[in-house]
Formats: C-alpha cells, sequence, structure tokens
C-alpha cells in the first residue's frame, strides 16, 4: 500500500508553518508523498531538508490539477477526505484498513473551505471528531489508526539523524557520529 496525501489549497505566507507541519506529518506517520496543489518553494525546500537529513523516500510534488489527479488515482486506491463533517473515524477505520491491504490511499486535508466536489470525489469523509480543530491534528490520528501505530518505531533508511528514545536527555546520534 501507498498513502499519498494531497494538501487542497495552500495561502501563501499565511499557511506556511500549518502546511509544513502536514508535510512533516505525513512523512512521519507513514506517508510515502504529499502533493501540494500551490506552489511553495519555502514549504517544499523545508520538506527537502528534513527527508535529507532525517531519511527516508518521502516525495513532495505540486500537482495544480486536483480534480484529475483525484480522479486518476480512484482508478487504483481510495479516497479519503478528512472533515469533521464525516463518518466518525472509529467505526470506518476497520472497513479502511481492509482496504488498505489491496489498493493505495489518497487521503484528503484542506487548507481552507474544501469544494463540495471533493465530497463527492471522496470515497470516504472522514472525521476525527466533530468540532474544529486543525488538519495536522486529523491527518496524525488518521495515520496513527492506519498504521496501528507502528510508524511510531519505524527506521529511516540513509537518516544523518537518528534519536534514540530516552526517558532523560537527548540522545541524538548523527552521522559522522556512527
Amino acid at each position: 500500500m501507498v498513502v499519498e496525501v494531497l494538501r487542497l489549497g495552500h495561502r501563501g505566507d499565511r499557511d506556511k508553518r500549518i502546511s509544513t507541519h502536514v508535510a512533516l506529518t505525513a512523512r512521519a506517520l507513514g506517508a510515502d508523498k504529499i502533493i501540494f496543489t500551490v506552489e511553495d518553494e519555502h514549504v517544499e525546500n523545508s520538506v527537502k531538508k528534513v527527508v535529507e537529513s532525517w531519511g527516508g523516500n518521502f516525495k513532495f510534488v505540486v500537482e495544480k490539477h486536483w480534480r484529475k489527479y483525484i480522479k486518476e488515482f480512484k482508478k487504483r486506491g481510495v479516497v479519503i477526505h478528512l472533515t469533521m463533517y464525516g463518518a466518525n473515524i472509529n467505526e470506518m477505520m476497520p472497513e479502511i484498513r481492509e482496504l488498505s491491504r489491496d489498493k493505495d490511499i489518497l487521503v484528503v486535508v484542506g487548507a481552507e473551505k474544501v469544494p463540495k466536489e471533493v465530497y463527492e470525489l471522496a470515497d470516504y469523509n472522514i472525521s476525527v471528531g466533530n468540532q474544529p480543530h486543525s488538519e495536522v491534528a486529523a491527518l496524525a490520528i488518521f495515520l496513527d489508526r492506519l498504521f496501528e501505530g507502528k510508524t511510531l518505531y519505524r527506521d529511516f533508511e540513509d537518516a544523518k539523524i537518528k534519536i534514540i528514545p530516552s526517558n532523560k536527555g537527548k540522545v541524538v546520534i548523527r552521522e559522522n557520529q556512527k
């Protein structure tokens, strides 16, 4: 299974930090790729620097024609839109996890008001609670549930920096220390 995250919309300076966090959360919790619908060199460079230092094969791409992308993706996978108006994640996750055995997943998270068409194109509109909250939090909870917490223990190939879990202090291994 390949997991991609489509960041629908991005409002320049206003969203730089939150969009970067969406991408970093996607990477850290198991997604293979982030797709932005708007170019932002700052966010793209930030993500690429993290991948270079912390490892992995996470990809950052820009796709301005999101409708076409979603429609094409549906031919090979399942489209899941995270929204506070959707079906409850707890009730739907067993079905989604079962589907993910044979199909790729595209997770759609919005930056601004999401067009009605996204709700219609999505195979699942999933809520992580029905209260206003961050798309970063929704994505984190969704990916953690999808992968059943296993991504918290993964090692990234080619990492130049690695954190060793420790209850006291910071244990950091850098490539030149190996």
